[in-house]
């Protein structure tokens, strides 16, 4: 009897004629991930199994909590002799290891040629476990314990229970898309949805020295880098905005200034896009949380672009992302002082319900193109896999 992790899927069951790329990518992602384990990975249409040494397995559980398309995480027990009399002796020592009254056994016989029927093997080890543990009895509607038999064509296996996978989709299997990471609480929240559908995320963030700093960089890294334990290899882009933000302060009026900041957001993150073949452009915004998150304001920040613009957050309240925040583990880090340039230049009374003429007018008092152009070429990409960061250049 060895024991070994189960793990059973999640929404993949509903992907019919795709639900083989589903699971051959959430495998892809579990190996990636335990890279450092030694350990084998077997799977099926059903079931996905990892074995690896004993000590060993709580390690691998604890990196499985935090993978996308997981339904349920079990360790259960391998035996590779099928026989009767084998199922009752594991199940048996398997039960006096658990404090309990009343308990129940459901058998699942997906290998048809086993000449038991399901019904049978739940009765027969059922009466083998009254027989030799005293003072128990069977419920079969509220039982304390739940022994599940899996009888399959290669093994049986047995287990009591599992924990809650993160369920979602593996991540990577719905495309890619450019997550605008700030340094706030919204946006990691994002990206952790996001992942959690199954979407493989590069990041974009801006920042504006000196105005801004460069811990402020390197928080927005330690998020992505927290990140990366839900999703897999991806790169920062780290866009020099300070030229575009003081002119646009310097030539609008001060209450447009969030609103032109965003539009040329928008334009850099579309063209970084297209460039790195992203599908869709994905931020933290919530509907009516701040002046730029009115329905108003986002209709005329949109307006610059056609691409799939994501809101993951939209109909969340700051409490609900706070709480999330909290449980990936980004929180302590978001609320770290420093300010990005979504902050640094904000009016005491910003517009918010923009007239798209007065925004035109803004723009059309500078070169806009040439910059965005000159933001782009120079953008710095941080290689968040290796935790480092590379002067490369687009």
């Amino acid at each position: 009897m060895k024991k070994i992790i189960m793990i059973k899927y999640g929404e993949l069951t509903t992907k019919k004629d795709n639900r083989n790329f589903f699971i051959k990518t959430l495998q892809k992602n579990i190996e990636e991930k335990l890279l450092d384990i030694k350990h084998i990975t077997t799977y099926d249409y059903f079931r996905m199994f990892i074995e690896c040494e004993e000590k060993d397995i709580n390690k691998v559980v604890e990196i499985l909590r935090n993978i996308f398309g997981i339904y349920e995480i079990v360790i259960c027990f391998k035996l590779e002799d099928k026989s009767i009399d084998s199922i009752f002796n594991s199940a048996l020592e398997i039960m006096k290891e658990i404090p309990f009254k009343t308990f129940k056994i459901e058998t699942n016989r997906s290998d048809k040629s086993y000449d038991i029927p399901s019904m049978e093997v739940s009765r027969k080890v059922g009466g083998y476990i009254l027989k030799n543990i005293s003072n128990i009895k069977v419920d079969v509607n509220d039982p304390e314990v739940l022994l599940n038999i899996e009888i399959r064509q290669e093994a049986v296996y047995i287990y009591t229970k599992g924990e809650k996978g993160t369920l979602g989709y593996p991540v990577g299997t719905l495309g890619k898309a450019l997550l605008m990471l700030s340094g706030g609480i919204d946006s990691p929240v994002a990206a952790y949805l996001s992942m959690k559908k199954g979407i493989k995320l590069d990041y974009i963030y801006f920042e504006s020295i000196p105005h801004t700093s460069i811990e402020a960089r390197n928080k927005v890294i330690k998020l992505a880098n927290i990140l990366k334990k839900y999703g897999s290899k991806s790169n920062l882009y780290v866009i020099n905005f300070t030229k575009i933000q003081e002119t646009i302060y310097q030539v609008g009026n001060e209450e447009y200034i969030i609103t032109v900041m965003r539009r040329m957001m928008y334009r850099i993150a579309e063209r970084l896009a297209k460039k790195i073949n992203c599908n869709a452009i994905i931020n933290g915004e919530s509907v009516g949380q701040v002046a730029s998150q009115t329905l108003t304001s986002m209709k005329v920040i949109n307006d610059v672009t056609n691409y799939p613009i994501l809101r993951p957050l939209c109909s969340f309240d700051k409490s609900e992302i706070i709480e999330i925040s909290k449980k990936i583990d980004t929180y302590e880090t978001s609320i770290i002082p420093y300010e990005d340039c979504c902050t640094v230049f904000v009016p005491k009374h910003p517009v918010i319900n923009p007239d798209i003429k007065e925004v035109l007018d803004i723009e059309n008092k500078f070169d806009y193109e040439s910059f965005i152009k000159e933001a782009i070429d120079n953008a710095l990409i941080i290689k968040i896999e290796e935790e480092k960061e590379d002067n490369i250049y687009l």
